[in-house]
C-alpha cells in the first residue's frame, strides 16, 4: 500500500526543519571563506589585516590554526581543510572568517590581499592524460570467457568477425544543485564536547572528521541530521568540510557558529559529477552477437582522490552493464587536474560507463544494419552467458521479459513505422526513437560499508521510535522504515516514530548512498524490532497459558501473532499497547539494537575479480522526441519507464525515486553544461548559466509502470533499490535524439552526438547527418 512521506505535510507547509531552520542561539557566529582565482600557485603573501578589522568579525583561522589534522580527505590524503602554502583549484579556501553575521562574514571574506606566483596547470583530462597525471594509479582488467569457463559457463563457439567500430566520446560532469546548499551548525556543549547539525549523507564520516581536525576523541562529537533538501552524493563526502570549520570556531570562541554556503560558492567550491574521456572498440559477429571490447575510462578527478577510485571502478563495471562480452579490456584512469575535487554523484561512475557502451551499440547496429534493439536483446545476459567481466556471475535473467514487455505495451514498433513516415513528409521536423535497458550493481564496492545499525525503543504505552544510521534526503528512507518496523509489530504506521540521524544513538554507520540505504537499514530496523517482538511474544505466551489455566499447555511463541494493532494466540487477544503495559510492569526489556551486514560482496581490485555487488536492478525505457533540424531545439514527446522495484517496500516512493531519477539523468544529458574557462574556473556557477531541467523540459507524456518480481536474494522483504538505476533510464532520451539527428540525413550517418545533447549540440549532430559540417561537437 501507498502512503504519504513522513514529512508530506511539513514539506508542503514549510514546518519541516532543516539545518538552516534550526532556532540557534544569540550569540551565533556566521563563516564565510575566502580564496583566490588562480587554478596552480605557490601562496607568497596572505595578509589579513583588513580581514580580522572588518565590522562584526570575531575570529579568523588559516592552516597554521587547526589544532589536529589539516588533511580532511574522505579515503585517501590530499584534501586539506584550508590551503597551506599553495592552491590546488582556483577558489580553493585559503582561510575562513567567523563573524556576527551572515552579510558580515561575506563582506570580511572578500577584503582578502593574498601574492600568488602562478604554477603551469592542468586543467582537462586530455593534458592529464599527455601528463600521466592521475590521484590515484590507473587499473586494467581483462576478461576471456574461455580461460573463465566452468560447467555452467561453456567457452563461446566459434564466430565469424563481421563489423567493428571504434569512437571517442567525451562526456561531461553534472552540479548536484540541491535545493538545500551545504549548511553545519556546531553549538558548544558542556564538557569540552560538540553538537554538529549537518546537511550530510555521512554523519559518521563528520564525526570522524571533525574529531580529527580538533585532535579529540569521536565520543566528544555528535552529528545529528533530521532531514536534507537533497544531495545526490553531494554530501557523502563535501559536508565535512563545512561541519570541521564550524567546530573548529565553536572549539575556538565558545560560541554556537554556522556555515552555510551561498548558492555561488557551493557551486564553485566542491565537487561535481565527474567529466570522463572515453576510448573505446566493439565488434559483433554476423549473428549480432559481441564478440569482444575494449575500453578506457579516464574520470576528470580534480586535485584530490576524494571518492574518485570507487567512482572509476563502477565506471568500469557498468561499461558493459546489461551486455554478455566473451572478451573485454577495461582500462581505468584517475585523471588528476587542477580543478575542484570531484566527488559522488547519483550512479557513482555508472551513467558514464553505460552511456559509452549504449552510444558503442547503437555505432555497431548501424554498421552492421542491425536493428538497435534487436543488438541489444541478443546480447542480453542469459543462462550459459551469465559471467560479467569482473568475474561476478549473474543469477537473475528478467531484463529480457522487461524489454519485450514495455516493448508491447508502449507499443513501440508501430510508433516507430509512424515516426519514419513522419520523417518522410516533414523536412524541419525529425522525429527519434529509442529503447534501452539498464542493470546496476547494488553494494557499496568498498566491503566494508555493507554494514549498518539501529535502535528500537517500544515505550510503555505501546508508541515506537526508531533511530538508524541512514539520513532522509527526500527519498523517502524514513518512510520506509516507519513501513518496516509498523509491519514487524503489526500496528499502524502513525504507531512509529523515526528520529533524527544521530551518531551518539547510532555508531559506526555507513553513508546513505550507493542506493544501500533501505537494504542495509531496513534489515537493522527489522532485527531490532525483531528482537523486541521475540520477547513480547514469549510474554504473550505467558499470559495466556495463564488465562488458559493448567486445563491446556501453554502455547508456543512461535504461535504469537501481531496484527492489526491486536496480540493473540488462539482464543487469548490483546491490544498491542496494553500487551506492552503488562510487559514493562513484568520488567520485559522493551529496546534492542539491530545490526546487518551485506553478506557475499567481496573484490579484489587489482585482479578486477569478485563479487562487488549484492543483486542486480534492472529497469527499461522507451523515448519519443522530436527535433527541430534549422535550430537543434527539441521536445521529449512522450516516455515510457518499467522499472524492476522487487517486492516493493512503499510503492509511492518509488515511483517518485523512478521520475525524479529520470529527470535528473535526463538533465545530465540534454540541458546541464557544466563548463570551465581557461584559467581553470568554473563558469557554470548560478542558475543563470546552469540550466537544471524544469517542468517545461519534461516529456510531455511520461509513463512509469512497476516489474514486480521477488529480489532473489534475502533483502528487506525481498525488495530492490531504487535510488540511483533510474537515473540511466535517461539514455534512452539521448539516445532517441542521436537517432532524429541520424534521421535528417535519412540514417546514412549515426552522427556524434555531445553529452549532454544541448540544442547547439543536436544542431551539430544534424549538420553533420547531412554532411553539412564537419564539425560536429
Amino acid at each position: 500500500m501507498s502512503r504519504p512521506h513522513e514529512s508530506a505535510v511539513g514539506h508542503v507547509t514549510g514546518t519541516a526543519n532543516y539545518v538552516d531552520d534550526l532556532p540557534q542561539p544569540a550569540d551565533t557566529l556566521h563563516v564565510a571563506t575566502g580564496y583566490a582565482d588562480a587554478a596552480r600557485a605557490t601562496i607568497a603573501a596572505l595578509r589579513l589585516d583588513a580581514v580580522r578589522a572588518a565590522p562584526g568579525v570575531v575570529d579568523v583561522v588559516v592552516a597554521a590554526d587547526i589544532p589536529g589534522k589539516l588533511d580532511v580527505g574522505p579515503v585517501y590524503p590530499g584534501d586539506p581543510l584550508l590551503a597551506d602554502g599553495e592552491l590546488r583549484y582556483a577558489a580553493q579556501p585559503l582561510f575562513a572568517v567567523a563573524a556576527t553575521s551572515f552579510a558580515a562574514a561575506q563582506r570580511a571574506a572578500r577584503m582578502i590581499d593574498v601574492d600568488v606566483e602562478p604554477q603551469p596547470a592542468i586543467l582537462s583530462v586530455a593534458d592529464a592524460l599527455a601528463a600521466d597525471a592521475a590521484v590515484l594509479p590507473s587499473r586494467h582488467w581483462h576478461f576471456d570467457a574461455e580461460s573463465a569457463a566452468t560447467p555452467s559457463t561453456p567457452p563461446a563457439p566459434p564466430t565469424q568477425e563481421a563489423t567493428r567500430i571504434a569512437g571517442k566520446r567525451y562526456i561531461r560532469g553534472q552540479e548536484h544543485f540541491y535545493l538545500e546548499g551545504q549548511v553545519a551548525l556546531a553549538i558548544p556543549e558542556d564538557g569540552g564536547e560538540l553538537r554538529i547539525y549537518s546537511s550530510t549523507q555521512y554523519p559518521d564520516e563528520v564525526q570522524h572528521l571533525v574529531a580529527g581536525v580538533l585532535g579529540i576523541p569521536m565520543h566528544r562529537v555528535r552529528v545529528v541530521c533530521r532531514r536534507m533538501g537533497g544531495a545526490f552524493g553531494g554530501k557523502e563526502s563535501q559536508a565535512a568540510s563545512l561541519a570541521c570549520i564550524a567546530a573548529l570556531f565553536a572549539w575556538r570562541t565558545g560560541r554556537a557558529v554556522k556555515y552555510r554556503m551561498p548558492r555561488r560558492d557551493d557551486m564553485i567550491q566542491t565537487g561535481k559529477r565527474h567529466d570522463f574521456h572515453a576510448d573505446y572498440e566493439l565488434a559483433c559477429d554476423a549473428q549480432g552477437r559481441l564478440v569482444d571490447a575494449k575500453v578506457t575510462l579516464a574520470g576528470k578527478c580534480g586535485h584530490s582522490p576524494d571518492l574518485s577510485e570507487g567512482i572509476v571502478d563502477r565506471a568500469m563495471f557498468h561499461f558493459a552493464h546489461a551486455y554478455y562480452v566473451p572478451k573485454i579490456d577495461i582500462t581505468g584512469h584517475r585523471s588528476r587536474t587542477d580543478t575542484v575535487s570531484n566527488t559522488a554523484f547519483r550512479g557513482f561512475g555508472g551513467p558514464q560507463g553505460m552511456l559509452v557502451m549504449e552510444a558503442a551499440l547503437d555505432e555497431l547496429a548501424h554498421a552492421a544494419a542491425i536493428d538497435p534493439l534487436k543488438l541489444r536483446r541478443t546480447n542480453l545476459f542469459a543462462p550459459g552467458r551469465d559471467v560479467t567481466a569482473y568475474g561476478q556471475r549473474v543469477e537473475q535473467f528478467v531484463l529480457a521479459d522487461m524489454l519485450r514487455r514495455l516493448e508491447r505495451d508502449c507499443d513501440y514498433r508501430q510508433r516507430q513505422a509512424t515516426a519514419r513516415e513522419f520523417n518522410a513528409r516533414h523536412k524541419r521536423f525529425k522525429k527519434g526513437m529509442a529503447l534501452t535497458p539498464v542493470q546496476f550493481g547494488i553494494s557499496f564496492t568498498v566491503a566494508h560499508l555493507n554494514q549498518t545499525g539501529a535502535l528500537v525503543h517500544v515505550y510503555a504505552d505501546g508508541s515506537i521510535e526508531v533511530n538508524h544510521a541512514g539520513t532522509e534526503m527526500g527519498q523517502g528512507l524514513h518512510t520506509k522504515m516507519i513501513e518496516v518496523a509498523a509491519r514487524v509489530f503489526g500496528v499502524a504506521r502513525e504507531r512509529v516514530r523515526v528520529t533524527a540521524t544521530q551518531t551518539d544513538k547510532v555508531p559506526n554507520g555507513s553513508p546513505t548512498a550507493a542506493s544501500a540505504g533501505s537494504d542495509l537499514n531496513g534489515m537493522a530496523v527489522q532485527r531490532a524490532c525483531l528482537m523486541i517482538r521475540a520477547r513480547l511474544a514469549a510474554f504473550a505466551a505467558s499470559q495466556a497459558g495463564e488465562s488458559l489455566g493448567a486445563a491446556e499447555s501453554t502455547p508456543a511463541r512461535e504461535d504469537v501473532r501481531f496484527r492489526d494493532g491486536d496480540v493473540s494466540v488462539g482464543a487469548w487477544r490483546q491490544s498491542f499497547d496494553a500487551l506492552v503495559d503488562a510487559a514493562y510492569h513484568a520488567r520485559v526489556q522493551l529496546s534492542a539494537t539491530g545490526f546487518y551486514a551485506t553478506p557475499e560482496v567481496h573484490f579484489d581490485k587489482e585482479a578486477g575479480r569478485g563479487k562487488p555487488f549484492y543483486y542486480y536492478a534492472h529497469g527499461a525505457a522507451a523515448s519519443e522526441v522530436v527535433i527541430d533540424v534549422t535550430t537543434g531545439e527539441y521536445r521529449i514527446l512522450r516516455v515510457d519507464i518499467l522499472h524492476d522495484v522487487g517486492a516493493s517496500l512503499q510503492e509511492a516512493m518509488d515511483r517518485g525515486q523512478i521520475e525524479g531519477g529520470y529527470v535528473q539523468g535526463l538533465g545530465w544529458l540534454t540541458t546541464e553544461e557544466l563548463l570551465w574557462d581557461d584559467a581553470g574556473r568554473v563558469i557554470s556557477n548560478s542558475p543563470a548559466n546552469y540550466k537544471i531541467p524544469t517542468a517545461h523540459d519534461r516529456p510531455r507524456e511520461l509513463n512509469i509502470d512497476l516489474y514486480r518480481a521477488d529480489n532473489p536474494q534475502p533483502t528487506i522483504r525481498r525488495s530492490k533499490a531504487v535510488g540511483e538505476p533510474p537515473l540511466m533510464l535517461a539514455i534512452s532520451t539521448w539516445c532517441a535524439l542521436r537517432d532524429a539527428a541520424s534521421a535528417a540525413g535519412e540514417h546514412a550517418v549515426l552522427p556524434r552526438l555531445a553529452a549532454p545533447a544541448t540544442p547547439e549540440a543536436v544542431f551539430w549532430a544534424v549538420r553533420e547527418a547531412t554532411g553539412a559540417s564537419q564539425d560536429a561537437s
